[in-house]
């Protein structure tokens, strides 16, 4: 078996999860710094990560149906696991983006 066989096909699947979190995190640091105030009936600035949560929560099902869809067993574990943990990086950058914001 050669290195990487596994997501061999299996990159558009994974780069569209990715697109998913960092469109999804745009959104949300873009409304933390609009002075946006209440994040799902939570008037406190933390409830922006709750929407993060959201973002990421939404990105890990996207990354099952997208990787079920493809119809291959063979490397499932590799691909989903490459597109939950691209996701979990930008969510994290994103979360990181909006720290001076939600707790200051």
């Amino acid at each position: 078996m050669q290195a990487g066989s596994e997501t061999r096909g299996g990159w558009p699947g994974i780069v569209l999860v990715w697109i998913i979190a960092a469109v999804g995190s745009i959104v949300v640091v873009s409304l933390a710094y609009s002075g946006s105030g209440a994040w799902f009936d939570d008037p406190r600035s933390l409830g922006v990560y709750g929407a993060l949560g959201i973002v990421f929560a939404a990105s890990v099902l996207g990354a099952l149906v997208v990787q079920l869809a493809t119809r291959r067993p063979s490397g499932y574990v590799t691909r989903a696991s490459a597109s939950v943990a691209g996701a979990a990086v930008i969510v994290a950058l994103a979360a990181l983006a909006v720290a001076p914001s939600a707790l200051g």
